[in-house]
């Protein structure tokens, strides 16, 4: 964690060297605070949070409420994601992943699970619970973060040994959203091309005729992942060609800290440099060595998290850390990803290593769980 962190600072640095920023203070500052949010929660027996875990699932929901009063921030890129305190802000759907986590977890060490119909009832609870979060994060809108949860959900499913039903039905509902996002994304690539219209130019027009509620910027995502040689390259599909090139020209070693021209050039655009393709930035000056190294310190980190798991006294904090891990796992694979072209991009930011407060101390929050689950991993 700690390398991972001090990595992260001196990258985000070097992404701004030439900006005249200096947010790398500001994320040194979040660090502290996530240490310590991370020691503080690590000295709690876990267990507290299985009686509370009602409670701070509320807390989690009301903080979403939020979003639509006074408290919250200006829209980012046509999304509100944020409440504004003035002198710093808060991102609600950090507070739910731990939210819908406590609650998933309490609620399968509290279930028994039998036949498919003995486990309709525990599924059709978590089913409910999760709906409402993820309701409110997608409407922000912020896909990214509303995708993490389902992983994280049927991760822990599948280790509470629940009936593979549930699973081929999950994998069925799933190929039909597929199905129904790519015919809607199709439609959306015909209607630019009938009207003559570039994906950055028109504001939402097609929206008004998709059943589904997607943003056309999210529609524009998808096509820069699936069709980039059909979208405008230096409109929505910039960032991805910019951030191959980063990671491509890195080589073997890299550039050298701080010698890295994409970022510092401003062609990775300076608003996302420093937090959604760090990697690509640490990829261009420290090149393959480099981020083979800090894949590995992933690999590291989430390896820690399973074999803790399997150390937990309890299912309730077996499940606790490896929620955790999936969870760790998703903005891993998501963020590495898209930086490199395997995954769309979806706004999802890299673990430790991306600027930002909200993110930083609630990774901090996770690993303090885990951190708590090994602990008191023994009966006393």
């Amino acid at each position: 964690m700690l390398i991972l962190m001090v990595t992260g600072v001196f990258f985000i640095y070097s992404a701004q060297v030439y900006t005249g920023l200096s947010q790398f203070r500001m994320q040194a500052v979040w660090i502290f605070g996530g240490l310590g949010a991370y020691a503080f929660v690590s000295l709690i027996d876990y267990r507290v949070f299985l009686k509370g875990s009602h409670w701070i699932y509320l807390a989690s929901i009301l903080i979403l409420l939020l979003l639509w009063t006074p408290l919250a921030g200006p829209p980012r890129h046509g999304a509100v994601r944020w409440l504004d305190f003035g002198f710093f802000a808060v991102q609600p759907s950090e507070v739910a992943k731990l939210g819908c986590l406590v609650i998933v977890a309490s609620i399968l060490a509290r279930s028994q699970v039998g036949t498919f119909r003995e486990s309709l009832l525990t599924v059709t609870k978590i089913g409910l619970v999760i709906s409402l979060p993820m309701l409110l994060i997608f409407m922000q809108p912020d896909l990214g973060s509303a995708l993490v949860i389902p992983p994280m959900v049927l991760s822990l499913l599948y280790v509470s040994n629940f009936p593979k039903a549930y699973f081929a039905a999950v994998i069925g509902l799933f190929l039909l959203v597929v199905s129904l996002v790519s015919v809607d994304v199709y439609g959306y690539e015909r209607f630019l091309k009938e009207n003559d219209l570039s994906p950055t130019a028109h504001r939402g027009q097609y929206e008004e005729h998709s059943l589904l509620p997607l943003r056309d910027y999210q529609r524009n995502r998808i096509l820069s992942f699936v069709a980039p040689e059909r979208i405008d390259p230096v409109g929505i599909g910039w960032n991805v060609r910019q951030s191959l090139i980063s990671v491509g020209s890195g080589g073997a070693f890299g550039k050298g800290w701080g010698e890295g021209t994409q970022a510092q050039l401003g062609y990775l655009p300076r608003g996302v440099a420093h937090n959604d393709f760090i990697f690509s930035v640490l990829a261009e000056e420290k090149g393959f060595l480099g981020s083979a190294l800090v894949v590995g310190l992933y690999g590291l980190l989430l390896g820690n998290g399973v074999r803790i798991a399997g150390l937990a006294r309890d299912r309730f904090g077996m499940l606790l850390a490896l929620g955790v891990t999936i969870i760790f796992s998703v903005h891993v694979f998501i963020n590495i990803g898209m930086t490199i072209g395997l995954m769309p991009i979806t706004g999802l930011p890299l673990p430790f290593l991306s600027y930002g407060g909200s993110f930083m101390i609630s990774c901090c929050i996770l690993q303090g769980l885990v951190q708590s689950v090994y602990r008191f991993r023994k009966e006393y």
